[in-house]
């Protein structure tokens, strides 16, 4: 008779976790606008690229077409890079709400928290946010589809994302107050 070799299980190529971008932005008009334009593109080494006004919002004197923000997408190992970079400013923690399905945002109070970030005269002190996205293989076939939908398969949970973190990154995540950790 002969013997059958258990095959160790392979995981599904199309269930891997796979940080998509990170996108660094500011918020702000004029003068400090243009501060965080020059902060971003020191912090990425790339162009970022200013966001107007949609919608007019009178209260806070915005109108359409008004320059409100900068941002800078990365990715691929520049987002890694950058990810490996700021982690430190926030000590590699992150609370368990930053997190949301498919991907998790931090605010950075001062740029100058970041290790091996020197002051700069020209911005001062300025803060921004960081939002990192997560996809899995098959993600952008979803976006060419003629029948737009969304495909629950392809969403990558928080659950997914804290354990990605915390193998790839060294990350701990900070839990709400009363609740177990699942991971003791």
């Amino acid at each position: 008779m002969e013997q059958k070799l258990e095959q160790p299980k392979q995981e599904n190529g199309m269930r891997i976790v796979k940080l998509d971008k990170v996108v660094l932005n500011i918020g702000g008009t004029e003068d400090k606008l243009d501060k965080g334009f020059k902060l971003l593109q020191v912090l990425s080494g790339k162009k970022p690229v200013k966001v107007k006004a949609v919608k007019r919002i009178p209260a806070w004197n915005v109108r359409q077409g008004l320059e409100v923000g900068t941002k800078v997408t990365l990715r691929g190992k520049d987002a890694e890079d950058i990810l490996k970079k700021l982690l430190p400013a926030i000590d590699n923690t992150l609370k368990e709400k930053q997190i949301q399905n498919n991907f998790f945002s931090f605010g950075i109070h001062e740029y100058i928290e970041i290790p091996g970030v020197e002051y700069i005269r020209e911005v001062g002190i300025m803060g921004f946010e960081v939002t990192a996205v997560f996809a899995r293989a098959g993600k952008s076939v979803e976006k060419k589809k003629i029948k737009k939908g969304k495909a629950k398969r392809l969403v990558v949970t928080s659950k997914e994302i804290e354990i990605f973190m915390e193998q790839k990154f060294k990350t701990k995540i900070l839990t709400k107050r009363g609740q177990e950790d699942d991971s003791e």
